[in-house]
Order: C-alpha cells, then sequence, then structure tokens
C-alpha cells in the first residue's frame, strides 16, 4: 500500500520521502488565474499550495528523481466555463512536465480532462462523494482511473465497490483532518485558523424551544445539554483532538490505523494522510507514524496483534478506546465482539 502525503512546499519533498511517503498531492495557483479571477480557489484549500508554477515543475523533477509519484489538485466542486479553460492549460502543463496524476472533483471538469488523452492518472477527489458501484463505473467513464474514497464510508461499503469495479485504483484516509459534515455538499472554504479557519469550528449561541411553545421539561433540559456536550466531545476528536500530539510528535485525530489489515483485503492500494496546510513535523511525524505500521504489518500479518501495535504507537488508552478518533471505527467492535465471544 502506497502513503500518500501532503505538499505545500518543494522542501518537504526530500524529509517527507525519507519518512517513507510514496505519493505527493499538492496544487498551484497559476499566476494567470490569480489575474483572471481574483480568486485563490483552484482547489478546495484556498492557501497552503505551491507559491508558483516554476515550483510545480521542480517538485515533479525531484519526485521522478526520488521515484516517487505526484498528484496535481484541482478539486473543486465546480467552475465557471472560463476557469474550466484555465484548468485544461494548466493539465497540459502538468502533462508536459511528466505528472503521474490529477485530482478532480467536479464532474465537468474530469470530463473534460478525461477527453484529452492525457499520459496522467485521474484521480477521483474525495469531494465527489463515490460512495457505490453505479457511481464508480460513471465517473470510470468520464475517466476516472483511481477513486479516493470520501471519509466515514464503512469498511463493508469499501469492500463491496471495490469488488463490483476491481478495475480502478482505490484510495482511502488513513490519518488526520476529519471532517465533520459531507464535504461533498459542504461549500465553505478552508482558512487558516488566524483568518478563522473552517465555518464548522465555529461555535454558535443557540437556545433550545418546543414546536408547542410549552417549557421544556428539566428531563428534556438535561437531554439536550448532554447531546451538546457529546457533540463538543466529538468535534474535539474530529478536529485532532485539540491538535495534540504524543511526546515522540505522533499526532492525535482521526486515524485508520487498526484498519489497515481490512483495507487492504479491500483492494485499497493507497492510504492519504491529509493536512496540506499542516507545518512540516506533523506531516513527516503522520508519514512516520503510517509508515511504522505498514511495515509491521508487512511482517506480522495478524490484524489483533497491529492493532495493539498501533495504538501503541501513540499511548493513549482513553483516546482510542472512545471510537471517536477512528475513520473506521467498526474495527474496535469486531474486536470487542470477538473478546466477548471468547470470555462468554
Amino acid at each position: 500500500m502506497n502513503i500518500v502525503a501532503p505538499l505545500s512546499k518543494l522542501e518537504e519533498i526530500l524529509p517527507l520521502a525519507a519518512a517513507g511517503a510514496d505519493e505527493f498531492y499538492c496544487s498551484v495557483v497559476p499566476g494567470a488565474w490569480m489575474k483572471r479571477f481574483g480568486t485563490s480557489a483552484v482547489s478546495r484549500r484556498a492557501f497552503s499550495n505551491l507559491s508558483q508554477e516554476a515550483d510545480l515543475e521542480a517538485a515533479v523533477t525531484q519526485c521522478r528523481a526520488l521515484g516517487k509519484r505526484i498528484s496535481l489538485v484541482m478539486n473543486a466542486q465546480h467552475y465557471t466555463a472560463e476557469q474550466l479553460d484555465c484548468l485544461l492549460e494548466l493539465a497540459r502543463a502538468f502533462d508536459r512536465l511528466g505528472g503521474d496524476a490529477v485530482i478532480v472533483g467536479d464532474p465537468v471538469l474530469l470530463g473534460c480532462i478525461g477527453s484529452e488523452g492525457f499520459g496522467f492518472g485521474l484521480h477521483l477527489s474525495s469531494i465527489a462523494s463515490c460512495r457505490n458501484a453505479e457511481t464508480a463505473r460513471f465517473y470510470q467513464e468520464l475517466g476516472a482511473t483511481r477513486v479516493i474514497f470520501p471519509r466515514d464510508m464503512t469498511l463493508k461499503e469499501i469492500g463491496r465497490l471495490t469488488k463490483a469495479v476491481p478495475d480502478l485504483e482505490y484510495e482511502a484516509f488513513v490519518l488526520n483532518d476529519g471532517c465533520v459534515f459531507e464535504e461533498g455538499v459542504c461549500h465553505s472554504i478552508h482558512l487558516p485558523r488566524n483568518l478563522g479557519g473552517a465555518i464548522c469550528m465555529d461555535r454558535y449561541s443557540y437556545t433550545y424551544a418546543r414546536m408547542d411553545r410549552a417549557d421544556l421539561s428539566p428531563s428534556e433540559t438535561e437531554a439536550l445539554a448532554h447531546n451538546d456536550q457529546r457533540y463538543l466531545k466529538w468535534l474535539w476528536y474530529r478536529f485532532g483532538c485539540g491538535f495534540s500530539v504524543t511526546d515522540a510528535g505522533y499526532p492525535f485525530g482521526p486515524c485508520g490505523l487498526c484498519a489497515l489489515p481490512a483495507l487492504r483485503e479491500a483492494g485499497v492500494t493507497a492510504v492519504k494522510i491529509a493536512g496540506r496546510d499542516a507545518p512540516l513535523t506533523r506531516k513527516e511525524k503522520s508519514v512516520e507514524l503510517v509508515r511504522r505500521t505498514l511495515d509491521r504489518m508487512a511482517a506480522d500479518r495478524d490484524p489483533a496483534r497491529l492493532m495493539d501495535y498501533a495504538q501503541a504507537l501513540r499511548p493513549s488508552e482513553r483516546q482510542c478506546a472512545s471510537g471517536y478518533m477512528c475513520y473506521y471505527p467498526e474495527v474496535l467492535r469486531q474486536r470487542a465482539s470477538r473478546v466477548i465471544a471468547r470470555t462468554g
């Protein structure tokens, strides 16, 4: 399984490759794009992109020399007709450079690029919310060669799709940056935290009222307060457990390490580390964490022992046991069921 790592600066390539990354993904905002449209929204990340087109050429050259793959991100949900023309020019330039793949979320852009016969692959962004075989075949007809699964798909759903459409590549999230809502229908932008952050991180003030205008009973008030606290706890886990790390620098937060054997069994060939806007240290430690777990899986194919190993890399029994930190919490439930069966 390949580790797919986020990239926002040229100087990140060598340390991330040394940590164990096999593939990189990045975006760039061409100067002509900014002059013409006055926005940096080439991809879903308005910031944390390569600073200029020359950097993209240098990144492709470095990755090729290292034997690594690099993908260019163009995954906004939709574009204007003029923007599509500009992106096609960027795709042509990327093709001439020898880039490996373009990540696309808009079906119109996917169809336009797919019809050009470029030499690179076309990876369907998680933004496209491809959750079943019919959707996968539709995007395959438009030119998609790999599907990046959206967050919060179950292992059963993933396995059913890969089995039904075996001639596509598949990529799944494995670490960092959980999304609170369904990102495929999210139309907000991800600003840096010092500019307000993502809208889903806002804390709104609100009150509850019954539809019949009667006063809330004490039990209703208590239940709503309990629900609010549980939601805030869930948010904390989804946003990296307060962006906290272990003493060794390994990040807490959304994680699928324990599910790696199940993902491999399902036919997933690449696992994605999220966080283009993260500092290099966080990216480097994230890649190292996934690489160590994959290396262990190659040496020991027992899923239970791998789970113990992965959880021990970030010693926090409470956080792992909560299930809130899991991209694929069913692996914890399956293990608990097996333990109950053995002891019951």
